[in-house]
């Protein structure tokens, strides 16, 4: 088994992506079919000796598709012309710029169709009727060969019901009850309304295309004193580049040299740009708007800030919303139901109530004509692709339909507190030596066990020890105790710096000791005990100051109707003042089981979301309804949680929840709208009151009209 991946052009609606997929999945040896209609992608495994690569793209290309292989780890939008040919948007660079429909497949059809009407308009007009039926017809058969092709095509696969199919049917039959003028007319609005398709489709997909512009293709190396410009792209681990003022940061990097304003709206969507200085992280795409730097580029091409949200928002597709789910069902069943209801209208008045055949047969071909799903298809993904590539523009990443289905309905939000509702970055304030050792001892002992550790308040000793001058001494072995603390070898004897709790329940802290890590927590201060086996060594207190827009966020969510809860696994006296000062519900000395436990506990009818940042985080954030990772937070949290903000506002996650919220009223009217323009038409049409033209005009209508609708997501502020 092995696994391929091509680009796919002239994908309009989700009625496509499903004749794609239910083609190929009925090939042999063929499985895992998965085609992304907004990421224009198709994947699927192939056994060896079943079915070739080769055998695949001609399918593709019948069914009447671009389709062009690229590798595993090729960026997110074709970058060749269709060597076919074929309709739809071929890009003709790597950025993704679509080529103007005139130039594409579809644009030439809806020329030649529309050439074809006109010449026999004036041939009707300079000759005889006769001579004009005659003309009439030939440009009919002339614009419907290519349309009738990918119906036979899409036939020998198993899919008899599919918009071609049910235009060839329509227009041929409009020919034999003498209606060769209107069928011409029909093919010509038919190839005008896929243009338009896939216009409305493009202008979906722009965001994500934008996304792949934002990094420069050059980037500025410097080695050995020498500066030369090399493609971004070719950028390795450890180099250092220049990076001049109003010059865009070519990858994610740390600066080395040189501070200056970042900034990382294109990024992140923060509208204020941010002083950095050695140290600092700088994301891909950011624009240096001050003062030359020196960046050492921490990852890769495939792998920096920008490549990740693209890969999140194209792989979104994958997990679909529900919704989306049950019309995907319901449309497989819409088109066989109305292609019975027209043979219904044809047959039933002629045969029992003797009424005309012509005006039957002309209603029940107009019906046909209604019986292509588009509109209702593409409802909900062209909102979910908007939405997605709304929340990447402002920092606010999901990984799919579903989780925006799932954040709108939240009705509770639980928050960590370290990193989360707070910088991140305690401070140190104070050192209580114990049973004889001094201030030195006990903070010598606690950064030789948080030596290699990223925790906060492991940073936080270990930058006080290096600020006092402390001895250095050898940690080995350390290792996490999840939700209590970190233990190692310092100099040949095993010593933890953990929690009063755990501590006291290690005998390490006597009555004296505890009484005094609880007066430090009744300041509001996290306590840490440094201790070996039997004896502690000293408390060490930081404070970590909550975010400045911790308080407003909690007071949007409670203007949204949804509570907010802090699980910590600090003590409940700093949990205590943290969540005082806000307005919140808490659970303090909480391990990541307790975590877990507590989200099953609260999640109730509207669903639960957990925001958190660290590695004890993760199993709550699996469990919970929508699990959300800050973006400073580990790699572990945002491989694990269904959200990310790269901004560390916390007021990012009620702008979340609106913008999801925003995206179910989308898709809720152009369900509406699908739905109520099919049913009026298919109440026009049986009683005769709309012919052919005006029904095909309604199919094509609808589906521009539904997209168009998803578009204003795009300009969508999730902050207000």
């Amino acid at each position: 088994m092995r696994s391929h991946e091509w680009a796919l052009s002239g994908m309009d609606c989700g009625s496509c992506a499903t004749r794609i997929r239910d083609a190929l999945g009925q090939m042999p040896g063929v499985t895992g079919v998965d085609v992304a209609l907004m990421a224009e992608r198709l994947r699927l495994t192939l056994e060896a000796g079943r079915t070739t690569p080769a055998e695949v793209e001609a399918v593709v290309r019948a069914l009447g598709y671009g389709i062009t292989a690229r590798p595993r780890d090729a960026g997110s939008q074709p970058d060749s012309h269709d060597p076919q040919g074929h309709a739809g948007h071929v890009h003709d660079d790597p950025a993704g710029r679509a080529l103007p429909w005139s130039r594409t497949g579809k644009g030439r059809l809806v020329i030649f169709t529309g050439l074809l009407l006109a010449a026999a308009w004036a041939v009707e007009i300079l000759g005889s009727s006769t001579t004009g039926r005659w003309a009439f017809t030939i440009a009919c058969l002339l614009g419907l060969a290519p349309v009738t092709r990918r119906a036979l095509a899409a036939l020998r696969r198993g899919q008899p019901f599919t918009i071609e199919s049910l235009m060839s049917v329509a227009a041929i039959g409009a020919l034999f009850i003498d209606a060769a003028e209107e069928a011409a007319l029909v093919v010509f609005l038919f190839a005008v309304g896929e243009v338009l398709e896939g216009v409305a489709a493009g202008k979906a997909r722009d965001g994500i295309r934008a996304l792949t512009r934002l990094v420069p293709r050059t980037a500025l190396l410097q080695e050995a004193g020498v500066v030369r410009e090399v493609p971004a792209e070719t950028l390795a681990v450890g180099q250092t580049v220049l990076v001049r003022p109003g010059d865009r940061i070519p990858a994610d990097g740390e600066i080395i040299q040189g501070t200056s304003g970042i900034d990382e709206s294109p990024v992140t969507g923060e509208s204020v740009p941010r002083s950095r200085g050695p140290g600092d992280d700088v994301f891909a795409g950011s624009i240096n708007t001050e003062a030359a730097l020196q960046v050492r580029v921490s990852r890769m091409a495939a792998d920096n800030t920008i490549a990740r949200i693209i890969r999140l928002v194209e792989e979104a597709e994958e997990a679909r919303a529900p919704t989306e789910r049950f019309i995907d069902r319901f449309s497989r069943g819409y088109m066989p139901a109305i292609v019975m209801l027209a043979a219904l209208v044809v047959l039933v008045p002629p045969l029992a109530f003797a009424q005309p055949w012509d005006i039957w047969v002309y209603r029940g071909l107009a019906l046909l004509l209604i019986g292509c799903p588009c509109a209702l298809v593409i409802s909900v993904p062209a909102s979910i692709a908007a939405t997605l590539s709304t929340g990447a523009r402002h920092g606010l990443l999901m990984k799919g339909g579903a989780v925006v289905e799932a954040a709108a309905s939240i009705g509770q939000v639980a928050f960590d507190k370290t990193g989360t509702l707070t910088h991140g970055r305690p401070q140190v304030t104070d050192i209580v030596p114990l049973t004889g050792a001094t201030e030195s001892q006990a903070l010598a002992v606690a950064a030789a066990v948080e030596a290699g550790s990223s925790h906060p308040l492991a940073q936080a000793i270990l930058r006080k020890a290096q600020d006092a001058d402390t001895p250095v001494l050898n940690g080995q072995e350390a290792r996490a105790i999840a939700g209590r603390g970190v233990e190692a070898v310092v100099e040949g004897e095993r010593a933890w710096v953990a929690s009063p709790r755990h501590a006291a329940e290690a005998g390490a802290l006597d009555d004296d000791g505890r009484t005094r890590a609880a007066a430090l927590e009744a300041e509001g201060k996290t306590v840490a005990v440094v201790f070996r086996a039997g004896r502690g060594l000293g408390l060490i207190a930081l404070r970590d100051e909550p975010r400045a827009d911790a308080a407003e966020a909690v007071r949007q969510l409670k203007a949204l109707g949804i509570g907010a809860t802090i699980l910590t696994g600090d003590n409940p006296r700093t949990a205590a003042a943290i969540a005082g000062g806000m307005g919140m519900e808490y659970r303090a000395e909480m391990l990541p089981g307790d975590k877990l436990q507590a989200i099953r506990e609260m999640g109730g009818t509207r669903g639960i979301m957990m925001i958190g940042d660290g590695i004890n985080d993760a199993p709550a954030l699996r469990q919970a309804s929508v699990g959300v990772a800050m973006g400073s937070g580990t790699d572990v949290a945002l491989e694990t949680a269904d959200a990310a903000i790269l901004r560390n506002r916390v007021t990012d996650v009620p702008a979340l929840i609106r913008l999801s919220r925003a995206a179910m009223t989308n898709i809720r009217q152009n369900v509406a709208l699908a739905l109520g323009l099919k049913a009026i038409f298919l109440a026009t049409s049986i009683l005769g009151l709309t012919g052919l033209w005006i029904a095909i005009l309604a199919d094509t209508g609808a589906t521009v009209l539904v997209t168009l609708n998803a578009l204003r997501l795009l300009g969508h502020d999730p902050d207000r």
